[in-house]
């Protein structure tokens, strides 16, 4: 049976895993390096090292990596984007970026208002604007890395949005041209942030595509399909991602969730997922992780992706206690030279613990916390962690009834064995590598949302169209053809469009193929 490989960047840590099916061969956690690509390599490195000559029987390579929301939050190594969006005259209330950070604004050369779009029902508003989008090729070309293109109610017909990148192929264009209906979903101002955030960190993942081949083959391996963890809790393709990087900003987190599900084979619970310096919580969902229902911000710009419904406390493995304080600072990777356990000056919520649980961790010596530190001091900060934990449960739970609670990461040592509001308190083996193996043993997945007017579709016909381009979506991911199964239908009226509007969303997801 051939072997993957799966990593899970963290705040702190790199996770990376060798797996044989379910069988662990090799795992680890390198230190994550400010430099995401640099820890990435190491822990890819380490666990080929690990596997000596079994390395030749690796077929594929999952990545979990925030390397995309980095690069927004450093508005570094980005593309300059010129945007186009499709829609005069009722589409110029409000020009395209204009409530960005500076910072982002700058990488983008070109901004365009021009006349076409389509109704809710996919009429032509007008007649699409040709002769300008000519102009507009002459204007950019040699000019801009990338072009969002995005057109009024293009979810519904992206003709225009087809046409406006044909003629800009025909006048000489030959750079990444990114269409918002391939993006995101109904509202215009969301979608077009969406594709154009998208355009901006194309070359992210293109230059860390090519290192970790170039990595791969100094290793002497070959052959590796490389896949990325995206936002729903699926993995994609590289050639892919190359196209839609923005659908992995969140794959991090959901590779926790996954990961709890993979390692339980519970299908519905919350799950915590511990680090360094946060727990992220979240909800197991007919083993996937349940989706936010409120508008998501990436860098502070609005933008119309489901994203996973997390739950952040600044409560890690390396949270810093001051007097009665919990936090928010971490000493993160420093843990093991800063805590009080390891003979260091910082005391943090490990520490605690060790003291408190009797928790046994190399080199850690709980004498040293409790020589500094009296007992009901120790016991009373333990005691608010717990509650802090108990919180969060209560947060994200949809009723009064107790809940299976699914504990991983690597800060998962920490939590007690009975939680106010938890029916049981779960530690799976190898929970310390819950996000990686998330990442290695997923599936293949799309999610396509569309808007449609059942006075110009029938349902039947609305339903089998989206369901067959959320197929061809994730077969284009990497997904068997055969293999793909529906996940998910959400079919939701829209009362303030007239014409028995309804907005439809399908999440599919396959074996690799």
């Amino acid at each position: 049976m051939p072997i993957k490989i799966g990593i899970d960047i963290g705040s702190t840590h790199t996770d990376v895993v060798a797996l044989e099916g379910k069988n662990l061969l090799a795992a680890d956690k390198v230190m994550t390096t400010q430099n995401l690509t640099d820890g990435l390599l190491n822990a890819i490195t380490t666990v080929i090292q690990k596997l000596g000559e079994r390395k030749n029987e690796i077929n594929s390579l999952m990545i979990g990596t925030t390397h995309g929301l980095n690069a927004l939050h450093q508005a570094k190594g980005l593309n300059r984007v010129a945007i186009i969006r499709i829609g005069l005259p009722a589409g110029e209330g409000v020009p395209p970026t204009f409530d960005w950070p500076e910072n982002l604004n700058n990488f983008i050369t070109h901004k365009y208002m021009i006349r076409g779009g389509h109704e809710y029902t996919g009429e032509e508003i007008t007649e699409l604007d040709e002769d300008k989008i000519k102009k507009i090729a002459e204007e950019i070309n040699g000019k801009t890395d990338a072009i969002a293109i995005t057109s009024i109610f293009s979810i519904v017909n992206p003709d225009h949005e087809l046409r406006t990148r044909e003629i800009l192929k025909e006048k000489g264009i030959n750079i990444p041209i990114i269409l918002s209906h391939e993006i995101g979903g109904i509202g215009l101002l969301e979608r077009e942030n969406s594709t154009i955030l998208n355009a901006l960190i194309l070359r992210i993942f293109e230059n860390l595509i090519i290192k970790i081949k170039d990595l791969l083959s100094k290793l002497g391996i070959e052959d590796v399909k490389i896949f990325f963890a995206q936002n729903d809790g699926t993995v994609a393709s590289e050639h892919f991602i190359k196209n839609y990087p923005i659908f992995t900003v969140a794959g991090p987190v959901s590779n926790s969730i996954r990961g709890a599900h993979l390692l339980t084979g519970i299908k519905n619970a919350i799950v915590m997922d511990i680090g360094g310096t946060t727990t992220n919580v979240g909800v197991l969902y007919d083993g996937y992780p349940r989706e936010s229902s409120s508008i998501v911000e990436i860098v502070n710009i609005r933008t119309n992706f489901r994203m996973p419904d997390i739950y952040t406390l600044a409560l890690g493995g390396g949270t810093v206690i001051k007097n009665e304080k919990i936090g928010p600072e971490s000493v993160g990777y420093a843990l093991t030279q800063k805590g009080i356990s390891w003979n260091g000056d910082t005391l943090t919520t490990t520490d605690v613990a060790i003291a408190i649980k009797r928790i046994t961790l190399e080199n850690a010596n709980p004498k040293l916390v409790l020589q500094k530190f009296p007992t009901d001091y120790l016991t009373n900060i333990y005691t608010k962690m717990k509650k802090m934990w108990e919180n969060a449960i209560d947060l994200m739970k949809t009723s009064k009834t107790d809940i299976q609670v699914i504990a991983v990461g690597g800060g998962s040592i920490m939590i007690p064995d009975k939680l106010e509001g938890a029916s049981t308190v779960i530690k799976p083996q190898n929970a310390q590598y819950a996000n990686a193996i998330g990442a290695t043993l997923t599936k293949i997945g799309a999610t396509v949302e569309r808007t449609f007017s059942y006075e110009q579709t029938s349902r039947e016909s609305a339903i089998k169209n989206i369901i067959d381009e959320a197929k061809r979506i994730a077969t284009t991911a990497g997904a068997s053809n055969n293999t793909i199964e529906i996940r998910e239908i959400e079919e939701l009226q829209i009362p303030y469009l007239p014409g028995n509007s309804v907005k439809i969303k399908v999440k599919v997801v396959g074996e690799f193929s």
